[in-house]
């Protein structure tokens, strides 16, 4: 009960304890009403609704994740060129049948080089990004590329090329977090999966450009057929640089940073007026300052570290290997499918041609995810069922090694036609999805750094899988040919049952409710079943105190 000092003091116009604290639960109660109201609002908006109401936040996130294209070009290179007759005379030696071949030693370096500095960025990426913001990190990273992408146009020798892959893997280790992480910040829950899984298509966007190039080199025979398509990964970078620049910064970044007036300015920027969907830009700040409270009560730290700690180690696995299942499942063997054609008995310039089909099916399969994803099948569903189709497949191809070599042109045709086939369903399933579940999974808090792991696990695997699988297909090597695929159908086998016992479903979830379920500990199988409120937590008043100066005008304004 209050003294009559305390009242007297509060008509005369001074601020009074007894005050202050009715100020502070008022401002508890107005951040969780507008939090509240706003959780609802996403929860009912539709596909078409969102479209409408976030076409910006889809503009800008699509500009900012085609950094990712820039990745997938290279990497298609580097692997493609293995079966580049000039590219092998340059850096290749000379073999026993009178061909040219980058020794497998080589061929395993240069594959790793790229994640190998990918790894380095992707730590770095941590700290820079969450202090420096996601916008000027990216930009940072594009000027890098212009200055090693020298490096590769006037490269000698392999040893050259190798430092140019591992110089360029830093900013593209960056790309691999800040794309996914951007596209589900600045979007609603209805376009959350659309949006990390367009991810996806700028891989296949980027391959597809790259192994376009190299069919169009076939008619060369001197150092421009290799040089040109390195020459060609400034392409990028001029457009990029300017629809960053023009970007507005990601509005969860800001929150996290107490900067609620800019992440409110951001949020509008990233929205168009829409009656329909009734929205507030209040209250979906009111929305992200309540998560960030929720989950600091959750989350003690933000450090690598607390990654591991408690609820968060759960995500942080999960998060990982959803990440390494992409690599574990057969698409280290997938990515050297123009060099594993051609040893099967496939012609060159087929073999390319089957590597273009496979690449632009990535581009279809994300489409594809997109219209399944649209008809209410949940990422858990399609991960789950990909990964046995895949399994299947890749059985198959195992299985076409025992056909005769009287036959083996034939059986090399099958081999490439059910590729295209692995293709298409990898990327209508564990290819896209992957990317909205490993932004989904983990805390606003520590989303960056938990992806960041979780994609360094990814290289780790990629890395040893670089490394075995120039010597299962290299002649010189291990010669398996199609058995390579036995191997990949072994691994791919251990995927589907961890995927059932380890994966949950984040469709329809809010950052908040996503917090809940794993801080309740619920089973990925009954994820989707399960009911959570996180609006009966209580959550640490001074979070919402450290933002009650910036939400107050809006309030006020409301009020009156």
């Amino acid at each position: 009960m209050s003294s009559p000092g305390d009242t007297i003091e509060a008509k005369g116009g001074h601020s009074s304890p007894v005050n202050d604290e009715l100020k502070t639960n008022d401002k508890m109660r107005e951040t969780i009403r507008n939090a509240k109201a706003a959780t609802e609002k996403e929860h009912n908006m539709t596909l078409w609704q969102g479209i409408k109401l976030y076409p910006k936040a889809i503009g800008w996130s699509v500009i900012i994740s085609t950094c990712i294209a820039m990745e997938g070009y290279d990497i298609c290179l580097v692997n493609n060129f293995y079966a580049f007759p000039p590219f092998n005379e340059k850096y290749g030696v000379l073999t026993d049948d009178g061909s040219y071949q980058v020794p497998a030693p080589w061929q395993a370096g240069l594959s790793n080089g790229a994640q190998v500095g990918e790894i380095i960025g992707l730590f770095i990426n941590g700290w820079v990004s969450e202090r420096f913001g996601y916008r000027y990190t990216v930009m940072a990273c594009l000027l890098l590329i212009a200055c090693f992408t020298t490096i590769f146009f006037t490269a000698q020798n392999v040893g050259h090329l190798l430092a140019a892959e591992i110089l360029c893997g830093i900013p593209w280790g960056v790309f691999q977090t800040l794309t996914i992480t951007y596209a589900s910040e600045v979007c609603p829950v209805a376009l959350r999966g659309y949006l990390t899984t367009y991810v996806n298509a700028c891989w296949g966007l980027g391959q597809l450009i790259g192994i376009g190039v190299i069919k169009s080199m076939f008619s060369r025979d001197d150092q421009w057929a290799y040089r040109i398509p390195y020459a060609l990964q400034w392409m990028w970078i001029p457009g990029l640089l300017v629809g960053i620049f023009l970007a507005p910064e990601s509005p969860w970044w800001l929150v996290r940073r107490g900067r609620v007036d800019e992440a409110k300015k951001a949020l509008l920027r990233l929205t168009s007026t829409n009656r329909e969907t009734d929205f507030d830009a209040d209250e979906t700040v009111a929305m992200m300052v309540h998560t960030t409270a929720l989950e600091e009560k959750i989350t003690t730290g933000a450090g690598y570290l607390d990654c591991f700690k408690g609820t968060d180690l759960r995500r942080t696995e999960i998060v990982c290997m959803c990440w390494a299942i992409q690599n574990l499942s057969g698409n280290a063997f997938s990515n050297y499918s123009t060099y594993f054609l051609t040893q099967a008995g496939v012609p060159d310039s087929e073999a390319y041609s089957f590597a273009l089909g496979q690449y632009a099916i990535n581009i279809v399969g994300t489409i594809g995810a997109w219209f399944l994803m649209s008809r209410g099948i949940g990422r858990r569903s399609l991960y789950l069922y990909g990964l046995c189709a895949l399994f299947t497949m890749l059985f198959v191809m195992g299985c076409l090694g025992f056909v005769s070599e009287s036959n083996r042109d034939q059986a090399g045709l099958a081999t490439g036609s059910l590729m295209i086939v692995w293709a298409m369903c990898y990327q209508l399933t564990v290819g896209t999805v992957c990317y909205s579940l490993v932004a989904e999974l983990s805390t606003r808090r520590l989303q960056i750094k938990t992806v960041v792991l979780g994609r360094n696990l990814y290289n780790v695997v990629g890395i040893i899988t670089n490394v075995l699988t120039p010597y299962m297909i290299n002649p010189s090597a291990w010669g398996w040919s199609n058995f390579t695929a036995f191997f990949w159908a072994g691994l791919c086998f251990c995927c589907i049952i961890y995927t059932y016992f380890r994966i949950p479903e984040p469709r329809g979830r809010t950052f908040a409710e996503l917090d809940m379920l794993f801080e309740q500990k619920i089973s990925a199988r009954n994820f989707a079943k399960t009911e959570v409120d996180p609006f009966a937590e209580t959550v640490d008043e001074g979070v919402i105190n450290r933002h009650k100066d910036s939400l107050a005008p809006s309030y006020t304004e409301k009020a009156s």
